[in-house]
């Protein structure tokens, strides 16, 4: 996120001068596309060459000439989302600067770093004697330091979040989802010129208490190719590669005081191949993975605070995976193997008190196949999960599983408030007996 400083020394001319760089590549690559159109395209729509290699070629021109097209498409996108952003920021930096106006007004100063401050260099003696020795006049002076300070930091906040907000459009904006023109990762010909057509996160309050927060995101298709062959210094090495068609992701959360309800939808279409190796101070890791196909999650939770929680999940999935895992670390330990070739259906659920928790999982499926998992690990939250699946289909089929987890913060939250009721039941007691004595 930018800073106080940042937001009121950066000189922002520079978008627009970018945005007027990518107006002037459209118009290269406008002619780029009529010189192509010319020179290359239009060889096989004449009479001197026919037949099927003459269809063939024209059909590949078509596709090179569609993605001149796109790329001029993408190109002035990005030249106005550079403009919308210069106008967003300039705005925002005038309410900043209007902000710090006002609180000077105010009697307070505000330092290149946004740090508020009562100005005592413009106190008369005796407003310095009060401030010094009336505590009433120091509490107030405190209160209005900060009140001005949140009213600063807000609007240094509000920079963040647009700067954030141009970002994501910058990003997206760039990404071909239309595999209709025959390519695959080319120039997107449906860029969008408004900032708020990426940024699809939503949060506010509801009348009735509840907070809501949802987001979206859109990726692919893409493909990539990447190796790590040196695993020295705690690190894996690695062979990693995809070719994602789509994935699509919403996810949204209620909440309200101590209860949280959230959901997730995800849907991903593709293929990958990973495998990672490791012999260091960590401990030993071997896996392998691949799969390709489509697949399909639903996913609900409902919590109160760390004391309680439950969850259920639906998953479908259609196409082939193997793998083998082997993982000896600090972390983790786990091993299992999978093979299947169909289609699969999983249904789980479970529930948690006071940070500790048990769930179930049951699959059918239609298709040879055959797994098995054991393993405890400790994820990036902190938490601790034990458990194991096991399941074969030689046509017909199926696989259950079971884990436990355990979330030592929840844990200890929880332990730590029924100190607290029971010292705060002791006491409550201890004053009745007092009373009545």
């Amino acid at each position: 996120m930018p800073t106080y400083h940042e937001i009121t020394t950066t000189d922002l001319s520079a978008l627009t001068m970018a945005a007027d760089r990518w107006d002037g590549m459209a118009k290269e690559f406008h002619k780029q596309e009529v010189a192509y159109q010319r020179d290359v395209a239009s060889i096989s729509m004449g009479p001197a060459w026919i037949g099927l290699s003459a269809e063939a070629a024209a059909g590949r021109f078509a596709v090179t000439l569609q993605e001149f097209r796109n790329a001029q498409v993408e190109a002035k996108a990005v030249a106005s989302l550079l403009r919308e952003a210069h106008t967003r920021f300039v705005n925002l930096r005038k309410e900043l600067e209007s902000g710090r106006a006002d609180a000077v007004k105010a009697g307070m100063a505000v330092s290149d770093q946004g740090v508020v401050s009562y100005d005592t260099t413009r106190l008369s003696e005796g407003e310095r004697m009060a401030l010094h020795h009336d505590p009433d006049y120091e509490q107030s002076v405190r209160t209005s330091v900060t009140s001005w300070q949140t009213y600063i930091d807000q609007l240094v906040k509000d920079v963040g979040v647009a700067d954030a907000d141009v970002q994501t459009a910058l990003t997206a904006v760039v990404i071909d989802t239309d595999i209709s023109d025959g390519t695959l990762g080319g120039f997107n010909g449906h860029a969008q010129s408004d900032i708020d057509k990426y940024t699809s996160q939503d949060t506010h309050t509801r009348t009735d208490g509840w907070k809501s927060e949802g987001k979206t995101s859109a990726t692919g298709p893409g493909a990539g190719f990447s190796v790590t062959t040196d695993p020295k210094y705690g690190k894996e090495g690695s062979v990693k590669a995809y070719a994602d068609l789509f994935h699509l992701t919403a996810q949204g959360t209620l909440t309200k005081e101590n209860w949280k309800l959230a959901g997730i939808a995800d849907g991903y279409g593709g293929a990958r191949a990973t495998a990672n190796y490791g012999f260091n101070n960590k401990g030993v890791v071997g896996k392998a993975e691949a799969s390709a196909g489509l697949r399909a999650l639903a996913e609900g939770r409902a919590e109160y605070g760390p004391y309680a929680g439950a969850y259920g999940r639906a998953e479908g999935f259609a196409g082939a995976e193997a793998g083998v895992n082997v993982k000896a670390t600090k972390e983790e330990l786990t091993v299992g193997a999978k093979a299947f070739a169909g289609a699969k259906g999983t249904v789980a659920g479970g529930g948690e008190i006071a940070g500790i928790g048990i769930g179930g999982t049951a699959e059918g499926w239609a298709g040879p196949g055959a797994e098995a998992w054991w393993g405890l690990k400790k994820d990036d939250s902190g938490k601790f999960h034990l458990g194991g699946k096991a399941g074969v289909s030689p046509i017909l089929g199926g696989a259950v599983g079971v884990e436990i987890t355990v979330d030592p913060h929840k844990v200890e939250k929880t332990v730590s408030d029924a100190a607290d009721a029971i010292g705060d039941g002791f006491n409550s007691a201890k004053n009745s007996l007092s009373h009545l004595f």
